[in-house]
């Protein structure tokens, strides 16, 4: 009965802490890095004047990591793999071998029967005739082996070959002069897709900053179709998924008057898929999680904005077209 009655307060303690786990405060902040920066998805983007630290690459993306080139494919054979054929066990695993087990196999089989290696029964004239076969048997065997051992590989034109470099003539100041092994082809260890640098406009940058008003708007508002306008497939994911979990959890990430306070421009460059633009924001908002049907602050503070540096990374079809956010990272 007292065991029982322990299982049961152990399992109410176990279901308290849980409890006590999952009610605990809220956090308004979104975190981690999540999105695509193109080709440069998993490089760091370098420090700025606004982000002066040290940012970490992309931890969410859709975006396959670069592969080494080169690189065999699961499952697949290395290269130059070549199937070997099992390698015999030396001298006494061939002809030798088989022909020195048989003498001996023939000694042992006639000693079991008494006409073996001065079995009983075997006269001192059987004795010393087996004794005769079995040396006349390994002489045999030696003289194979050495009729099929390789030659040296210095000989022949080899050796000619090696006699005429040393004795031709001798570059100035200096000796023996050895050949040069052939050097390897250069291989790059990652297959990236070229890039190059662009400028951006006084108009591009208005862009961005209206896109951080307008994405952080949209969020706090749940208002899908205006992120789904402002924002690439992937990053409306994530947002729609953020989005989905705090209504399950019964609560709502309320963002607004944000204010940008200081920008500038880490990097932007061209590639295949399009313009890429990554740019150091500090910004502040009024950025609160609230429950859903009582409406009281679970976190944040309503009156007081909170400041915020991340890095938002913005694409456009190639030289035309409108900006669209593809990856926030913090920094």
């Amino acid at each position: 009965m007292n065991r029982v009655a322990n299982k049961i307060t152990s399992a109410i303690g176990i279901s308290l802490v849980v409890a006590l786990l999952a009610s605990g405060p809220a956090d308004a902040r979104r975190g981690g890095s999540f999105g695509s920066r193109g080709a440069r998805t998993y490089q760091a983007a370098p420090p700025t004047r606004t982000a002066p630290g040290e940012t970490a690459p992309v931890q969410r993306s859709m975006t396959a990591p670069p592969t080494k080139a080169g690189q065999a494919q699961p499952g697949a054979p290395a290269a130059g793999a070549q199937a070997q054929a099992p390698r015999r066990g030396g001298f006494l695993g061939g002809m030798g071998g088989g022909i020195l087990g048989g003498l001996v196999a023939g000694g042992l089989i006639g000693m079991l029967l008494g006409n073996g290696f001065g079995g009983l029964g075997a006269g001192m004239g059987n004795t010393l005739m087996q004794l005769a076969i079995i040396g006349l048997g390994a002489w045999l065997l030696l003289l194979i082996f050495r009729r099929r051992r390789p030659q040296p590989a210095m000989s022949g034109a080899g050796a000619t070959t090696y006699a005429r470099d040393t004795q031709g003539s001798v570059p100035f100041g200096g000796g023996f002069q050895p050949r040069e092994a052939p050097q390897a082809a250069y291989e790059p260890q990652y297959e990236e897709p070229a890039t190059e640098e662009i400028g951006l406009t006084q108009a591009d940058r208005d862009a961005f900053e209206r896109l951080l008003t307008e994405v952080q708007d949209a969020f706090g508002r749940e208002d899908y179709a205006a992120l789904r306008a402002r924002t690439t497939p992937e990053i409306m994911s994530y947002l729609s998924e953020e989005l989905s979990q705090n209504a399950t959890q019964g609560r709502r990430n309320e963002v607004s008057a944000t204010h940008l306070l200081q920008a500038d421009i880490a990097e932007s460059w061209r590639e295949a898929g399009g313009d890429y633009a990554t740019a150091a924001l500090r910004y502040e908002s009024i950025d609160i999680m609230r429950d859903r049907q009582s409406g009281a602050v679970l976190s944040g503070d309503p009156e007081r904005p909170s400041e915020t540096v991340e890095l938002w990374t913005f694409v456009r079809p190639r030289g035309e077209g409108a900006w669209k956010l593809s990856a926030i990272q913090e920094s």
